[in-house]
């Protein structure tokens, strides 16, 4: 069983072209929608080749018109364009998102995987970096070989006792200080991966996008800086 892994594809049609290594299943650990300038284009993709799909804070924002809760430098970026996702998403692709799961469980191959957007004490908005303690927490309060989340937009693979919470990192908004898309592959164990993709077509999308000048131009210096925001805030 191969089995792709992705996260936080933030309405980055583009950023799904580097899944050209055939794969039995996708995995999507949240966040389809927000941010980039495709949301119904993504949400189609994932809804006809996921196989499990589990809600991010900004699908829960869109599905309830909620506050998707982020930090001060993302705050403008994430109002404005959650006004456009909602403008172009169906009122059925709104209740999609509205009814994804929190966490959801698979076992394959007598190894069981917990996926959830953020950590399990708070599937939808708790930011816990890599190598924090606070993983071991977390992971008593599920049973299983591999966690997988999202939400921070940065890849990691840390163990927890005989467990590994891993984190393929953002796809469609990577914050690794480059461009390249995240993503993680399964099979027989868990690999790290990422790539380019056309990272200008997306740029050229978001300068039409309707929403302020600012705004366009703090998504593109996002995608083009890897997220390297000047900030110490994190919590996207």
């Amino acid at each position: 069983m191969r089995i792709a892994v992705i996260s936080d594809i933030h309405g980055n049609m583009e950023s799904l072209s580097v899944l050209k290594e055939p794969y039995d299943e996708l995995w999507v650990l949240g966040d389809l929608v927000n941010y980039g300038p495709d949301p119904g284009a993504v949400l189609d993709f994932v809804r006809s080749h996921a196989t499990v799909v589990v809600r991010g804070n900004h699908d829960h924002a869109v599905g309830f018109n909620e506050d998707p809760h982020c930090s001060p430098p993302y705050r403008e970026m994430a109002k404005e364009t959650m006004e456009f996702t909602c403008s172009v998403l169906s009122r059925e692709q709104i209740e999609y998102l509205a009814g994804l799961p929190l966490v959801a469980e698979r076992i394959v191959e007598d190894t069981k995987f917990v996926l959830c957007h953020a950590a399990p004490s708070d599937p939808l908005y708790k930011y816990v970096p890599a190598n924090s303690p606070q993983w071991e927490q977390e992971m008593e309060l599920v049973s299983a070989d591999f966690l997988l989340v999202g939400h921070t937009h940065t890849p990691f693979v840390q163990s927890v006792g005989v467990s590994l919470v891993v984190n393929p990192g953002s796809l469609g908004q990577p914050k690794t200080g480059a461009t390249k898309a995240c993503y993680a592959i399964w099979e027989n164990g868990i690999v790290l991966e990422s790539s380019d993709y056309d990272i200008v077509r997306t740029l050229g999308k978001i300068d039409h996008m309707p929403v302020s000048v600012g705004v366009r131009e703090s998504l593109k210096t996002v995608l083009l800086s890897g997220g390297q925001l000047q900030t110490g805030e994190n919590n996207l």
